[in-house]
């Protein structure tokens, strides 16, 4: 049997096809988000399509609460097999650089970077004592075209990248692959991207683990 899959910042879009895609292949999914009713929503899609799958609430911003909600599915479902971070950013915090204040790049690296590492933090004892498991992360454009009129994107896509590069550069060789998706363009149905595309991209670094990167223009 397929193990677990946790999408933590699971929303109707990314998240969701991401939770269809990996039910499909047998793996049990585990969801996080703040809002519960959001939640309901994927859970009921994924049960009325004979798929197993729970639910809880965590704030990502929260280290202690995004590791209390891992904890949480960890019990029910069992060390994951698969972890994917997918937070919807803030586009509240999007503005041009000189406009762009301290605490609109503290909001966002909470979300985005320190969010990042706590989850990694909570899952990674579990998967090196299997020897075994697949980190999943999702990023927009500004992680490759950084532009002044998307500060924030620009500052914490750059520190993401360093994390994570720092982490495909480790983990390997201890079982556990890290693979990155970016995405260039807007994501929803009739937009640049398909959520179900980019849902397949993540499953393949998964299924076939021989890229770190792959970027959807």
């Amino acid at each position: 049997m397929s193990g677990p899959v946790f999408v933590v910042g699971a929303g109707p879009s990314i998240g969701a096809s991401v939770a269809r895609r990996f039910a499909r292949e047998g793996h049990p999914v585990g969801l996080i988000a703040r809002g519960r009713a959001r939640l309901d929503a994927i859970v009921g899609d994924l049960r009325g399509r004979g798929h197993h799958a729970i639910a809880t609430t965590g704030d990502i911003t929260d280290p202690d609460d995004i590791a209390r909600a891992l904890d949480e599915l960890t019990s029910a479902l069992g060390v994951p097999e698969v972890v994917c971070f997918s937070p919807l950013a803030d586009i509240a915090l999007i503005r041009p650089v000189l406009d762009t204040t301290a605490g609109d790049v503290k909001d966002a690296l909470a979300l985005t970077v320190v969010g990042a590492v706590a989850v990694v933090q909570a899952v990674l004892p579990g998967m090196l004592e299997h020897g075994s498991g697949t980190l999943l992360f999702t990023t927009g454009g500004a992680a490759v075209r950084p532009s002044p009129e998307r500060a924030v994107s620009a500052v914490v896509y750059a520190g993401l990248n360093s994390y994570l590069d720092l982490l495909a550069q480790t983990l390997p060789e201890r079982g556990i692959h890290v693979g990155r998706v970016t995405i260039v363009g807007a994501v929803g149905p009739g937009l640049t991207h398909e959520p179900d595309d980019i849902a397949e991209h993540l499953w393949r670094h998964h299924d076939v683990p021989t890229e770190t990167v792959t970027v959807v223009t």
